[in-house]
Protein backbone atom coordinates (compact mmCIF):
# COMPACT_ATOMS: atom_id res chain seq x y z
CA UNK A 1 0.00 0.00 0.00
CA UNK A 2 3.07 2.24 0.00
CA UNK A 3 2.30 3.77 3.38
CA UNK A 4 4.77 6.23 4.85
CA UNK A 5 6.47 5.61 8.13
CA UNK A 6 5.92 8.30 10.77
CA UNK A 7 9.43 9.65 10.08
CA UNK A 8 8.76 9.71 6.31
CA UNK A 9 5.43 11.43 6.95
CA UNK A 10 7.08 14.14 9.03
CA UNK A 11 9.58 14.82 6.23
CA UNK A 12 7.05 14.65 3.37
CA UNK A 13 5.64 17.75 1.69
CA UNK A 14 2.44 18.86 3.42
CA UNK A 15 -0.84 20.28 2.23
CA UNK A 16 -0.54 23.99 3.11
CA UNK A 17 -3.46 23.77 5.52
CA UNK A 18 -3.83 23.94 9.29
CA UNK A 19 -7.05 22.72 10.88
CA UNK A 20 -8.07 24.68 13.98
CA UNK A 21 -10.57 23.03 16.32
CA UNK A 22 -12.47 25.60 18.40
CA UNK A 23 -13.82 24.02 21.61
CA UNK A 24 -14.51 20.62 20.05
CA UNK A 25 -15.58 18.53 23.01
CA UNK A 26 -15.65 14.96 21.62
CA UNK A 27 -12.32 13.21 21.74
CA UNK A 28 -13.63 10.82 19.10
CA UNK A 29 -14.24 13.76 16.75
CA UNK A 30 -10.74 15.07 17.51
CA UNK A 31 -9.25 11.65 16.76
CA UNK A 32 -11.18 11.42 13.51
CA UNK A 33 -9.89 14.84 12.43
CA UNK A 34 -6.33 13.68 13.13
CA UNK A 35 -6.89 10.56 11.03
CA UNK A 36 -8.25 12.56 8.08
CA UNK A 37 -5.45 15.11 8.46
CA UNK A 38 -2.92 12.29 8.24
CA UNK A 39 -4.59 10.90 5.11
CA UNK A 40 -4.07 14.15 3.22
CA UNK A 41 -0.80 15.23 4.90
CA UNK A 42 -2.29 18.33 6.49
CA UNK A 43 0.38 20.59 7.94
CA UNK A 44 -1.01 20.59 11.50
CA UNK A 45 -4.02 20.45 13.77
CA UNK A 46 -4.47 23.18 16.39
CA UNK A 47 -6.50 22.19 19.44
CA UNK A 48 -8.12 25.12 21.25
CA UNK A 49 -10.10 25.69 24.41
CA UNK A 50 -11.86 22.63 25.81
CA UNK A 51 -10.31 20.32 23.22
CA UNK A 52 -8.55 17.39 24.81
CA UNK A 53 -4.98 16.81 23.65
CA UNK A 54 -2.96 13.66 23.02
CA UNK A 55 -2.08 11.36 24.59
CA UNK A 56 -5.63 10.18 25.11
CA UNK A 57 -7.15 6.72 24.80
CA UNK A 58 -10.34 8.20 23.31
CA UNK A 59 -8.47 10.28 20.71
CA UNK A 60 -6.29 7.30 19.83
CA UNK A 61 -9.36 5.08 19.36
CA UNK A 62 -10.40 7.01 16.23
CA UNK A 63 -7.03 8.55 15.26
CA UNK A 64 -5.37 5.11 15.14
CA UNK A 65 -1.95 6.68 15.69
CA UNK A 66 -2.41 9.74 13.46
CA UNK A 67 -2.01 11.90 16.56
CA UNK A 68 1.63 10.77 16.47
CA UNK A 69 2.25 11.61 12.81
CA UNK A 70 0.33 14.89 12.45
CA UNK A 71 1.87 17.93 14.12
CA UNK A 72 -0.37 19.61 16.66
CA UNK A 73 -0.40 22.52 19.08
CA UNK A 74 -2.65 23.61 21.89
CA UNK A 75 -3.98 27.17 22.39
CA UNK A 76 -6.14 28.46 25.25
CA UNK A 77 -8.53 29.94 22.69
CA UNK A 78 -9.06 29.64 18.96
CA UNK A 79 -8.77 33.43 18.76
CA UNK A 80 -5.15 33.19 19.98
CA UNK A 81 -4.46 30.58 17.29
CA UNK A 82 -6.09 32.71 14.58
CA UNK A 83 -4.13 35.81 15.57
CA UNK A 84 -0.85 33.87 15.40
CA UNK A 85 -1.75 32.26 12.08
CA UNK A 86 -2.57 35.62 10.53
CA UNK A 87 0.79 37.02 11.71
CA UNK A 88 2.42 34.04 9.97
CA UNK A 89 0.69 34.86 6.67
CA UNK A 90 -2.12 32.32 6.69
CA UNK A 91 -5.52 33.07 5.22
CA UNK A 92 -7.92 32.01 7.97
CA UNK A 93 -11.38 30.76 7.02
CA UNK A 94 -14.02 29.74 9.53
CA UNK A 95 -16.40 27.01 8.43
CA UNK A 96 -19.73 28.47 9.39
CA UNK A 97 -23.14 29.45 8.01
CA UNK A 98 -23.08 33.24 7.99
CA UNK A 99 -24.07 36.11 5.73
CA UNK A 100 -21.63 36.53 2.84
CA UNK A 101 -20.04 33.12 3.36
CA UNK A 102 -18.38 31.51 0.34
CA UNK A 103 -20.09 28.32 -0.79
CA UNK A 104 -17.57 25.51 -0.82
CA UNK A 105 -18.33 24.54 -4.41
CA UNK A 106 -17.27 28.01 -5.64
CA UNK A 107 -14.13 28.29 -3.49
CA UNK A 108 -10.81 27.81 -5.27
CA UNK A 109 -7.73 27.77 -3.00
CA UNK A 110 -4.68 29.54 -4.41
CA UNK A 111 -1.53 27.46 -4.77
CA UNK A 112 0.77 30.17 -3.43
CA UNK A 113 -1.32 30.73 -0.28
CA UNK A 114 -1.19 29.07 3.15
CA UNK A 115 -4.60 28.40 4.70
CA UNK A 116 -6.11 27.62 8.07
CA UNK A 117 -9.69 26.51 8.57
CA UNK A 118 -11.52 26.82 11.87
CA UNK A 119 -14.10 24.20 12.82
CA UNK A 120 -16.33 24.82 15.80
CA UNK A 121 -17.94 23.19 18.77
CA UNK A 122 -20.45 20.44 18.03
CA UNK A 123 -23.36 22.51 19.38
CA UNK A 124 -22.37 26.17 19.24
CA UNK A 125 -20.09 26.25 16.19
CA UNK A 126 -17.18 28.66 15.82
CA UNK A 127 -17.06 31.44 18.43
CA UNK A 128 -18.30 34.75 17.00
CA UNK A 129 -15.06 36.57 17.83
CA UNK A 130 -13.18 33.94 15.82
CA UNK A 131 -15.56 34.35 12.88
CA UNK A 132 -15.05 38.11 13.11
CA UNK A 133 -11.25 37.71 13.16
CA UNK A 134 -11.25 35.34 10.18
CA UNK A 135 -10.52 36.43 6.62
CA UNK A 136 -13.79 34.86 5.51
CA UNK A 137 -16.13 31.93 5.99
CA UNK A 138 -16.69 28.77 4.00
CA UNK A 139 -20.08 27.12 3.95
CA UNK A 140 -20.89 23.57 2.93
CA UNK A 141 -24.22 23.53 1.07
CA UNK A 142 -26.80 21.35 2.78
CA UNK A 143 -29.94 20.17 1.06
CA UNK A 144 -31.78 18.29 3.78
CA UNK A 145 -33.77 19.22 6.87
CA UNK A 146 -30.72 19.66 9.12
CA UNK A 147 -28.46 22.66 8.90
CA UNK A 148 -25.41 21.25 10.60
CA UNK A 149 -22.97 18.39 10.20
CA UNK A 150 -20.76 16.43 12.54
CA UNK A 151 -17.47 18.31 12.95
CA UNK A 152 -15.34 15.36 11.84
CA UNK A 153 -17.45 14.90 8.70
CA UNK A 154 -17.14 18.63 8.02
CA UNK A 155 -13.37 18.37 8.44
CA UNK A 156 -13.24 15.54 5.91
CA UNK A 157 -15.19 17.50 3.32
CA UNK A 158 -13.14 20.67 3.81
CA UNK A 159 -9.76 18.91 3.85
CA UNK A 160 -10.66 16.99 0.71
CA UNK A 161 -11.61 20.24 -1.07
CA UNK A 162 -8.16 21.68 -0.35
CA UNK A 163 -6.37 18.43 -1.27
CA UNK A 164 -8.33 18.07 -4.50
CA UNK A 165 -7.54 21.62 -5.53
CA UNK A 166 -3.90 21.74 -4.46
CA UNK A 167 -2.33 18.27 -4.60
CA UNK A 168 -4.56 15.62 -6.13
CA UNK A 169 -4.68 17.04 -9.67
Amino acid sequence: MQRLTIDEYREAEKLPLIVVLDDVRSMYNIGSVFRTADSFRVEAVYLCGICQTPPSTEIHKTALGAEESVSWRYFNTALEAVEELKKEGYTVLSVEQVEHSTKLQTFVPLRAQKYAVVLGNEVKGVHQEVVDASDGCLEIPQLGTKHSMNVSVTAGIIIYKFAESLILR
